[in-house]
């Protein structure tokens, strides 16, 4: 009887393990890959930056891809300063090597960069302030004709029906 009893417990707790570890996981986010300028080859003079970066939003993890002729402009992590004044003097990092470069934006902060050789007075900078991702708040609980309803995102559907078929398998087979 004791040992009936001490199985149920620890089918409860797989599943209620389950069930977490799929609200977890439904509530991360997958990396985006930024294309700087919006093209595949726009770090490029005359292209509005500021403009571009306004419409994204950044978070740690994320990529930006810089797509240029290496020959002709290259791509400066610099400070705020050097930003502002367009000045390609002691960068911070230069991410240059093909022409196809990424960069990691590894913390929540405000990155800089430009290209030197005078393209940065041309409009070649851009500024990307990155944040940590905050999933979003709970589901709402709304009451329908007198019974309370939860709403849920579609992927957390997904992943408490997972959990919930796993769970069934458990107490029927085990």
């Amino acid at each position: 009887m004791f040992l009936g009893k001490m199985e149920n417990s620890r089918k409860i707790v797989w599943c209620l393990m389950l069930i977490m570890m799929g609200i977890v996981f439904a509530e991360s986010r997958n990396t985006v890959l930024h294309r700087v300028g919006g093209g595949r080859n726009s770090w490029v003079p005359n292209i509005n930056f500021t403009e571009w970066s306004s419409h994204e939003q950044f978070y740690v993890g994320d990529w930006l891809y810089f797509g240029f002729d290496k020959q002709l402009y290259n791509v400066l992590e610099v400070n705020k300063t050097s930003y502002d004044n367009c000045i390609d003097k002691d960068f911070i990092t230069n991410i240059t090597r093909g022409g196809r470069d990424v960069f990691n934006l590894t913390e929540a902060k405000p990155f800089y960069f430009l290209s030197g050789r005078g393209y940065c007075s041309k409009g070649m900078k851009v500024r990307v302030c990155v944040y940590d991702y905050e999933p979003p708040l709970a589901a709402p609980l709304l009451v329908y004709n007198g019974y309370p309803r939860i709403i849920c995102s579609r992927g957390i559907q997904h992943v408490l029906l997972a959990a919930a078929l796993v769970c069934f398998s458990l107490f029927k087979y085990i």
